[in-house]
């Protein structure tokens, strides 16, 4: 059970460099002026505030531009003005008179420099009070140009609304691979998709531990289902856990030290706590009733799970003990696979809708159940770690894969191309 197996892979150690680089590449210089919120993102009824994006001068600046642009504009707080009424260009000097006519309220402006190391001296403007908000230095490669944008949207999304962006974040998930289910990763666009490198006949939905530094998940390998913990920092991959019977595991304790997952190792279905420091294993609920899809909370304290003790599959939640069960779905006779917002206040669900799978979201105390998706099938759904977007697999349009939608449903779009059968995503923390 602590057998340790060394990832050889290639395409993880590729990863692995690609994951530090972009933390480490990038050198910021932040500007002195004060802080200022232009969007309140927390407020019921948001203003969505008109920006210009002006093209970078120099090598990749439109492109850069673009990024920015796309970034901002898919978090539903920006309305980008169009390019063709800009009056001033790129080269030019800022001047608020040109970008208030046309209604713009802020401007980002910009230089790149380089081939293959690149430095970008992004800038930005209000035009309401005609001066430099934000201006920040960055370097990095050519070959690193979608993370260099991101990083720019995220600085620039952060000084605007005062809260930290998604656009440096990643998603975990498992898609076929040369006939069998193999693990991959990628940024949250979609882009950048690499194999990590584990194999099985099957291999389930993984899970983020809360530092991102691993992430969890079932496999089936020889015959027997395990548990499986892959370690980015030392780039290892241990089997945690392993029975007769299948073992699915759920999503790790905020302290990192413990794993809760179902398991029919005893005939029926239950739920078990299993702490890795001691290999100590613990049966949380009784053997009455088939309960699944265990999700322990973001504060560690409560779990949201799948029971049929009423009758038909439904989201219950209990104390991490098994005390307090309470039910949180009343609607429909099919609900399964919860997962919380980072803030504890939402779950959001797959509920089955006149025979096909759709995503729901609902608040603990069963209040505000409204339905996200309406399309096809759509599972294995994940907040983002602001809590203001979900990432879901879905087989609509011929072919299975991972979309990206705002948490109230808008703007679902599919991520993932084509070629790729992919599921079971999971946003990774930060």
């Amino acid at each position: 059970m602590n057998e340790k197996f060394r990832v050889k892979s290639l395409e993880l150690k590729v990863f692995i460099f690609f994951f530090c680089f972009s933390f480490l590449t990038f050198n910021f210089q932040l500007s002195t002026c004060e802080a200022k919120i232009y969007i309140d993102i927390t407020s019921p009824a948001i203003k969505k505030l008109p920006i210009a994006v002006q093209e970078l001068s120099g090598t990749e600046g439109k492109q850069l531009a673009d990024i920015i642009r796309e970034d901002l504009e898919f978090t539903g707080f920006f309305l980008s003005i169009d390019k063709a009424a800009y009056l001033e260009k790129s080269a030019e000097a800022f001047n608020p008179k040109n970008w208030t006519v046309i209604g713009a309220e802020a401007v980002i402006k910009g230089t790149v420099r380089g081939e293959q190391n690149l430095t970008a001296v992004v800038s930005l403007y209000d035009t309401s009070e005609g001066r430099e908000v934000l201006k920040r230095e960055y370097k990095g490669t050519k070959a690193s140009l979608r993370h260099l944008g991101h990083t720019i949207a995220g600085d620039i999304y952060q000084h605007i609304t005062g809260e930290k962006g998604i656009f440096g974040t990643k998603v975990a998930f498992v898609a076929e691979d040369e006939g069998k289910k193999g693990l991959y990763m990628m940024s949250w666009d979609g882009t950048d998709i690499k194999r990590l490198g584990i194999k099985g006949n099957f291999v389930l939905r993984p899970h983020w531990s809360q530092d991102g530094k691993r992430i969890v998940y079932s496999s089936e390998r020889g015959g027997q289902w395990g548990i499986y913990l892959l370690d980015f920092t030392k780039m290892t991959e241990k089997k945690v856990f392993a029975s007769r019977g299948l073992n699915i595991t759920g999503n790790f304790s905020p302290d990192g030290d413990e794993i809760m997952f179902s398991s029919s190792q005893d005939e029926t279905y239950g739920l078990y706590n299993f702490r890795i420091s001691d290999s100590k294993l613990t049966r949380i609920t009784s053997a009455r009733w088939i309960e699944i899809s265990p999700a322990v909370s973001p504060d560690g304290k409560l779990v949201a799970f799948v029971s049929d003790r009423g009758g038909t599959p439904q989201i219950y939640i209990m104390s991490r003990n098994g005390h307090d069960t309470r039910r949180v779905t009343f609607e429909g006779s099919y609900n399964t696979s919860p997962s919380w917002s980072p803030d504890g206040k939402k779950i959001v669900f797959v509920g089955r809708v006149s025979g096909k799978h759709q995503i729901f979201i609902i608040s603990p105390d069963s209040a505000s159940l409204t339905q996200l998706t309406d399309k096809g099938n759509n599972e294995d759904p994940s907040f983002s770690p602001d809590g203001r977007f979900i990432i879901f697999s879905s087989d609509r349009n011929e072919g299975n894969g991972i979309y990206i939608m705002r948490a109230n449903g808008e703007a679902q779009k599919k991520i993932t191309p084509p070629w790729l059968r992919a599921f079971g995503p999971r946003w990774s923390p930060n």
